[in-house]
């Protein structure tokens, strides 16, 4: 008979747990209120939302002091793992949750938001992508991908529109076959070093010295695979364009950020330790990955007439340029990589925003497109602000001085320079140089041809309610002024990277 394992409460270190548990709780607490008082107004469910990630915030600030003075924190079992990147990659993830959440509150009644549920799967997938980043054993990680994803499906489909319910079809089978590739993957990790712990499997590996460089090769394939469809790497993309364009504006602006540094964290923890090892296969996949997916999306970017579709596109490109810093591998390609995404959240934030506010849903050019090239001409003349805002994300995406993303862009490409990637450096500087074609052609559309205005009279910014506004003047002051705290930033990035220990 075994004798009884007494486990302390101090061992499991449950602190580790609580920025996780903060978004649940907020989400039963929305949807016990729905249960005892129906039909309440959303602004609730919006402030209930934005206050339980303020503490979530707040937590994370506590978690990141208590790394600083101790280092990597270990919980539960030792399969929570809080480290610099764990800390980061939520600040991240639960401050742009923050700032889309209030995107709810428009003029025009949107199908999605009479709902609490809405919100209670906002924030469950909030805590699904927080349990990605703050582990390495692999079957958490899957956990907190399908209770993210679930919940997002769910999100996209309650648009209620005929895209939208195509858009989720489309996304539930592509993350199917993710999942199943990266079950595939983690199953044959498992059997070669009987661990799913990022950190084993690769002591395991390199104590072996890769003996069974087959099976590795067969599994990392299956997570290469797994991870272009999340991020929609190219030729893993195809799904991207159409979620995007049948998920409401704020929807596809989330989705370009959020999920996408989630699956990034946990790319670099695994694939790191591979390219260091010295596996020459896979940093040459890699290479033609990040160059397939930075300009054939640019090219097919080029030629939309949908702007959606087109910052789709742009997004899948821009995720492309970002993968390029795992490839590199050190540390100040890692705190390019996670500086990048914050500025590009700010960019991003806005120019989905502009859309949003944009966006009625009776429009004469509907049955078209939402939001085709068309519908922005002539906007300097009949709504100058919406245009000088639009202009200047368009303007910070293509990477012009001094907006935001060019010093993200500016900073990664150095650290392409700085390993030795002189090539991979001027395609990404060449992409960065097409890109800005197809975003100057919006700037071309708003300030140089005439505008077309709708039979009602109305020019489309139906849904700029004080909530929007206030949003959109907060992601252009983080474009316009983002060299102020560049050094600031990347030196609080770069200090929880570097101790990350990947």
């Amino acid at each position: 008979m075994l004798a009884p394992v007494n486990v302390s409460m101090e061992s499991l270190n449950l602190m580790t747990l609580a920025p996780m548990l903060i978004p649940i709780v907020g989400a039963l607490l929305i949807l016990v209120i729905d249960l005892f008082k129906s039909n309440l107004d959303k602004s609730l469910y919006v402030m209930l939302s934005i206050l339980f990630l303020l503490m979530d915030f707040g937590v994370l600030f506590e978690s990141a002091g208590l790394f600083a003075e101790g280092g990597t924190i270990m919980g539960v079992f030792d399969v929570m793992l809080i480290d610099g990147l764990a800390i980061i990659a939520q600040f991240i993830i639960v401050g742009t949750s923050m700032l889309f959440i209030p995107l709810a509150l428009t003029n025009t009644r949107f199908h999605e938001f009479s709902y609490p549920e809405f919100f209670a799967l906002f924030l469950f997938m909030i805590s699904g992508f927080q349990f990605m980043v703050s582990t390495d054993n692999l079957i958490l990680v899957f956990v907190g991908l399908e209770t993210a994803s679930l919940a997002l499906y769910t999100l996209i489909a309650m648009h209620n529109r005929a895209k939208s319910f195509e858009a989720a079809v489309k996304y539930f089978t592509m993350g199917a076959l993710a999942a199943g590739f990266y079950s595939f993957g983690s199953m044959i990790f498992y059997a070669l070093t009987g661990s799913v712990e990022i950190n084993q499997i690769a002591a395991v590996l390199e104590a072996n010295q890769y003996a069974d460089i087959g099976y590795v090769l067969i599994a990392v394939t299956f997570m290469l695979a797994s991870f272009g469809f999340k991020l929609s790497l190219v030729p893993f993309h195809t799904w991207a364009p159409d979620v995007y364009e049948g998920a409401s504006a704020a929807m596809a602006g989330y989705m370009s950020i959020v999920p996408k540094i989630a699956a990034f964290i946990v790319v670099m923890r695994l694939f790191e330790f591979l390219i260091h090892s010295g596996v020459v296969w896979l940093e040459v996949i890699l290479y033609i990955f990040v160059i397939l997916t930075m300009t054939i999306s640019n090219i097919w970017a080029l030629v939309q007439t949908d702007v959606k579709r087109m910052l789709a596109y742009s997004s899948i490109s821009h995720a492309g340029f970002v993968m390029s810093a795992v490839m590199i591998g050190t540390t100040q390609a890692n705190s390019a990589l996670l500086l990048y995404w914050v500025l590009f959240a700010f960019t991003n934030l806005g120019s989905f925003s502009m859309l949003w506010i944009s966006r009625a849903k009776n429009t004469d050019n509907a049955a078209e497109s939402d939001h085709s090239y068309n519908k922005f001409a002539g906007l300097i003349k009949t709504s100058p602000v919406m245009a000088s805002f639009m202009g200047l994300f368009m303007l910070s995406l293509a990477g012009i001085p001094p907006f935001a993303l060019f010093w993200g862009k500016l900073y990664l490409i150095s650290s392409a320079v700085t390993s030795g990637y002189t090539v991979l450096a001027l395609i990404m500087a060449l992409n960065s140089a097409i890109a800005g074609y197809y975003y100057l052609k919006l700037i071309v559309y708003m300030f140089m041809k005439d505008p077309v205005v709708g039979k009602d009279g109305h020019v489309y910014t139906v849904n700029s309610t004080l909530s929007l506004q206030v949003i959109v003047g907060f992601a252009a002051i983080g474009t316009i002024f983002a060299v102020a705290f560049i050094n600031p930033l990347l030196e609080f990035i770069t200090a929880f990277a570097y101790n990350s220990g990947y």
